[in-house]
């Protein structure tokens, strides 16, 4: 699993294919969670955490990229 700080030195791109990937992966957890063939149930919560992460992380990027634009449109 990335840590925070790996993801915050990825680039939107790469971001948005990790999350694809891991969204992906927690999908394929949960059918064999149902099918009850799953090895390690901890993994669900580490992708849903890593879900998350990529998340805000992406969340936090946008709202500052916004705070920017404010702030440079108020000096015009």
């Amino acid at each position: 699993m990335a840590k925070v700080s790996e993801l915050r030195d990825m680039s939107v791109d790469q971001l948005e294919a990790t999350l694809k990937e891991t969204t992906e992966h927690f999908f394929r957890l949960r059918l064999q969670a149902q099918t009850e063939r799953l090895d390690a149930p901890s993994e669900l919560r580490k992708c849903r955490r890593l879900i998350a992460r990529i998340k805000t992380i992406r969340n936090e990027r946008a709202a500052a990229e916004a705070n920017q634009s404010t702030e440079s449109n108020e000096q015009e």
